[in-house]
């Protein structure tokens, strides 16, 4: 076997694995572990003794909330995983673990197909363009429905699939899987679990079933190859080598998505899934290049090779309580060496490579070098963040960073004691610094220290590991929305800041046009003419404009969407200056208050809803009464799954609320969609208490 640590690149795969939250990723990876040899003991997520889930916080709850990364070996092929989160809060973690993947596995329950978060995470798997294949987990699950699951992909998804394993028997029947390429069964008959099958004959009474998705599966697989096209229409039976290597094709191209079955739990289908891993996921080599820029803005590729100069991208920083602060990479060409020099070029700043590791999962195996289409971390960069770019002198260049949802939810915290007060800042910064949609910021008008995030489940994990990892006793407030203003009609102001006080004055008038500007955002236009204004007091306008909107214009919330056109004003040949121009366009935006109807916007999310049928009615009033909006329902079984739209200040404590509505039977996922004006009653309120 080739040296771990420079594995020829058309034998590395570089995969994920991504579902819903309790689909069984972390058993999925568990079990991946165990077959390839790299863990002797099968780690068990309600003990809270898996590999991947190594955090107290995920062994306490039993979710993942980190991404895990570690690297197996399987028929002579490496493979770098990474187990990501399946919760809404934590989407960052998988946001940017598919940003340096080149494959990845999705895991569907069985018993529900495709769920709301797996949406969410299919959606950024086809952002970054990443293959996939789907494993139907849990298909030994009382309820579990192998087709039902398969089509939900079309469904939902709206994504071409082809089924190339099906499953003998269901629920407690589930003892076989049938490899719809090979024509082969496969039977679980021993005792013990990790037993491998025995292969046998394909049972007569599922003979019928098998060829259906077998001729199926070679008619879509078929679309992708004129020859293999020809011998299915010829009525010829086309060798499973080259069906796996258009399949293979397809999937690259991510044309096709291959399903496989399986329940991890009780280890079956986990070996045919590996299978699918080396067969159709790609290799660094089958990929695109990763494009970067130079300084100039031209296009610069980094080809996969250990030829080239180093370009690397830092996807994610972690506070390792035993070496300090990890910096996860993805080598995109060149090699990576301990004790040499890098170019961070998105901060201008050189950063010394002291120490290189690869992970498995909270372990850490030291190396020498880092070679092109790797992942691994670096132990001690002080001033790398997650999205920069690290490379080598000779060749600088940055490659496209990583973008992360804005806060929606904030709390106040404040130390307990005055002890607890510098030690508080210091381990928020270090849980800002590995979470990228976690924010830390003091309120310059309470005072307040606040914490902002996506959701409540993660600023309570963040909370609680101030407690227990960093030993900070904290005090948190209720949670507070991240509300927004804006102008719903046109106005022109005007902003004077005139002062004479002997000698130097200040002078500084400027016309404003205030317009709303839905969905783009801040936009200054200068449409001075005849020298109104000189050109050097433009600049200061523009920074005071949005200075001001920083502090909005009834309650202080930061406004947002305007578009502010500087068309008229006046100096003085002494007195004018930067200060003054900021001043008046401070005023001016002042005086849209007045004059451009105002109005307060609030984040609205979208939410998915499960409820049992007895329980509907229930349900859907109290959605009424937290001022949302139902926009449709589907059924699933004896449940019914309510899509809605509901303000995120009436969702706080809504999974204590849903529970206690349907016996402890409902669940739900939101994900914040997009603002809207909040009623006149609410705004006035809103006013009132920020006054206060």
């Amino acid at each position: 076997m080739a040296d771990k640590n420079d594995y020829p690149l058309e034998k590395v795969r570089n995969i994920g694995i991504m579902a819903h939250i309790d689909a069984g990723k972390t058993t999925t990876t568990e079990r991946i572990l165990y077959f390839t040899g790299e863990n002797y003991k099968i780690g068990n997520v309600d003990d809270g003794t898996t590999t991947m889930d190594f955090m107290k916080q995920e062994q306490d709850r039993g979710i993942t909330i980190q991404s895990a990364a570690t690297t197996c070996f399987w028929k002579g092929i490496k493979i770098n995983v990474i187990d990501t989160p399946g919760h809404v809060d934590f989407t960052a973690e998988v946001e940017r673990s598919l940003r340096v993947l080149d494959g990845a596995v999705t895991v569907l329950d069985g018993k529900n197909g495709v769920e709301p978060q797996t949406e969410t995470v299919w959606r950024q798997a086809s952002k970054y363009k990443i293959p996939r294949i789907v494993f139907v987990n849990k298909l030994d699950a009382i309820g579990a429905d192998f087709e039902m699951s398969a089509r939900s992909i079309k469904q939902k998804l709206g994504a071409e699939y082809v089924v190339i394993s099906y499953p003998i028997g269901l629920s407690q029947e589930f003892h076989g899987i049938i490899d719809l390429i090979e024509m082969k069964a496969y039977m679980y008959t021993s005792a013990v679990l990790t037993d491998p099958p025995v292969e046998v004959p394909i049972p007569a009474e599922y003979m019928e079933k098998a060829k259906h998705f077998h001729q199926e599966m070679l008619e879509k697989v078929s679309n992708f190859d004129d020859d293999l096209m020809m011998q299915v229409l010829q009525g010829e039976e086309p060798k499973p080598e080259d069906v796996k290597k258009v399949l293979r094709k397809a999937t690259i191209t991510g044309e096709i998505f291959p399903v496989l079955c399986g329940s991890a739990f009780k280890d079956k289908g986990v070996r045919l899934l590996l299978d699918a891993v080396v067969s159709y996921l790609p290799s660094p080599l089958d990929v695109p290049a990763a494009v970067g820029h130079d300084a100039n803005g031209n296009e610069v590729i980094c080809n996969s090779t250990n030829d080239e100069p180093l370009t690397a991208l830092a996807f994610k920083i972690t506070a390792d309580p035993f070496v300090g602060r990890l910096t996860f990479v993805r080598i995109y060409s060149g090699v990576m060496r301990t004790g040499t020099y890098v170019i961070n070029t998105n901060k201008h700043q050189t950063e010394r490579l002291s120490r290189l590791v690869l992970m498995h999962a909270k372990n850490r195996q030291d190396v020498d070098a880092l070679y092109a289409g790797e992942i691994g971390a670096v132990v001690g960069l002080k001033n790398t963040a997650t999205g920069d770019t690290l490379c080598d002198e000779s060749r600088q260049v940055q490659l496209e960073s990583i973008q992360f949802s804005d806060p929606v939810i904030s709390e106040a915290i404040e130390p307990a004691s005055k002890a607890d007060q510098d030690k508080m800042a210091a381990a928020l910064m270090k849980l800002v610094e590995e979470d990228p949609t976690f924010h830390f910021f003091t309120n310059q008008e309470t005072g307040q220290s606040i914490i902002a995030g996506v959701g409540e489940l993660q600023l309570d994990v963040n909370v609680t590991r101030l407690r227990e990892d960093f030993n900070v006793k904290v005090n948190v407030g209720a949670p507070q929305v991240a509300y927004r203003e804006t102008i719903k009609k046109m106005g022109e102001c005007e902003g004077r800041y005139i002062k004479q006080s002997g000698g130097h004055g200040q002078y500084g008038v400027v016309d404003v046009r205030f317009e709303p500007n839905p969905g783009k955002g801040y936009e200054f236009v200068d449409a001075i003419t005849g020298g109104a204004i000189p050109r050097e007091y433009i600049k200061p306008t523009d920074e005071g404009l949005k200075e001001a909107m920083t502090r909005g214009l009834q309650a202080g919330y930061p406004a947002i969407d305007i578009k502010c056109t500087l068309y008229d004003g006046s100096y003085h040949d002494v007195d004018s200056s930067e200060a003054a121009y900021k001043m008046a366009a401070a005023l001016a935006f002042k005086g849209a208050a007045s004059k451009c109807d105002p109005v307060i916007l609030e984040p609205i999310v979208k939410a998915e809803i499960t409820t049992p049928n007895d329980y509907l009615g229930t349900v859907l009033g109290d959605i009424s009464s937290r001022r949302g909006q139902t926009e449709g329902m589907e059924s699933h079984g004896n449940a019914q799954v309510i899509t809605a739209y509901l303000p995120l200040a009436n969702m706080f404590g809504y999974i204590s609320d849903l529970r206690a509505m349907t016996q402890g039977r409902g669940i739900y996922m939101m994900t914040f969609d997009h603002y809207a004006e909040v009623p006149r009653t609410v705004a006035a309120d809103i006013i009132k208490k920020r006054s206060e």
